[in-house]
């Protein structure tokens, strides 16, 4: 008797389902692996289930389970399940079986994959700090692109998961200041215990030791910030970022906006400034590493970081697969959940 799955299907704009059907066999170098958490991205997700990304727009190109998808619904989506191998297809090494499994999949309850395609995990590592791969490789990309200095004032909007882990990230360089801005009290706890010192708005900046307000009639002199990431997703901080940024400073966006748009002001004080905007994406490494660094030698930083950092202690939220019409209902209308995820067992 075939076995049968459990998929999440995102059917149209504000309709999730979860789709019961006949669990696929592995085919010869594949294998068939059951899921046992896969992580929710909140923010994406929400865009996704709102129908505010563009239908043209790939899926992502370099996942192999999403390549050659759009984002038209109907649309799986979904980029981290941790499960172990359940069955193997023809040519595949016996040793594979049992063995836990990363993968950059859609929220399903089993899955095939060729080998090549999974991270297979050291057996130390938790299965709830591996479902968090993705927000440490992105917060590693982000360190690596942002290319802090010793002693620089550095300023991080949105202190989301990977707000959070790329402030912990930050926290390790021998900064001048790191500073970071979210309005709510409980992230902002957080990410005093990361390391940095937290505000509510940017408005408070003025409170942070070591960080000078710039007044508006000095763009050139004031003492903003050398580095500032926008992490937030809400493309009206941008042009806070810009204004909180000294000359020759750096902004990486990390944020994906889909198709949400706000004014910026790129006037008097960007105009003058030769700040940088960089749009940092975790799907690539920045041409200019690509001389000495690969996403396979980026992932073996993050395996290595796991344990130190035990991610894990973002989940906020658990939810068996069969609730998520639910979850993102929840998501749509404003609850607040920091890294929720999928329960398979």
């Amino acid at each position: 008797m075939a076995q049968a799955r459990q998929r999440v299907q995102f059917s149209a704009p504000e309709q999730a389902e979860v789709v019961t059907e006949e669990a696929p066999s592995p085919g010869p170098d594949e294998v068939r692996v059951r899921t046992q958490y896969s992580a929710i991205s909140p923010g994406t997700e929400r865009l996704v289930y709102e129908g505010n990304v563009p239908g043209t727009l790939d899926a992502d190109p370099s996942i192999e389970a999403l390549q050659g998808d759009t984002l038209s619904y109907p649309l799986s989506y979904g980029y981290a399940c941790v499960g172990e191998v359940e069955a193997l297809g023809e040519g595949v090494e016996r040793d594979w079986k049992g063995a836990p499994v990363f993968a950059f999949q859609p929220h399903v309850s089993q899955f095939v994959a060729p080998t090549d395609a999974l991270l297979r995990l050291p057996e130390s590592v938790d299965p709830t700090d591996a479902v968090m791969i993705p927000s440490m490789e992105t917060a590693v990309n982000l360190v690596m692109d942002g290319q802090p200095m010793i002693g620089e004032t550095v300023l991080v909007f949105g202190q989301g998961v990977v707000g959070l882990l790329t402030t912990r990230l930050l926290a390790d360089h021998p900064l001048g200041t790191l500073a970071a801005v979210d309005p709510v009290a409980a992230r902002r706890a957080r990410s005093e215990a990361a390391g940095a010192q937290a505000v509510a708005s940017a408005d408070n900046l003025e409170q942070v030791d070591g960080y000078v307000a710039a007044s508006s009639g000095d763009a050139t002199s004031a003492e903003r910030a050398d580095l500032v990431y926008e992490l937030t997703g809400q493309p009206s901080v941008l042009d806070t970022a810009v204004q909180h940024t000294g000359f020759a400073g750096r902004i990486v966006v990390g944020s994906w906006y889909g198709t949400k748009t706000a004014p910026i002001d790129l006037g008097s004080h960007f105009h003058r400034s030769r700040m940088h905007i960089i749009s940092s994406q975790v799907s690539t490494v920045d041409p200019s590493h690509q001389g000495r660094w690969t996403k396979d030698r980026r992932m073996s930083v993050v395996l290595d970081l796991l344990p130190e950092v035990a991610p894990s202690h973002l989940i906020s939220d658990r939810f068996a697969v069969g609730e998520a019409p639910s979850v993102y209902e929840q998501l749509a209308d404003g609850a607040s959940m920091l890294q929720p995820i999928f329960a398979y067992e």
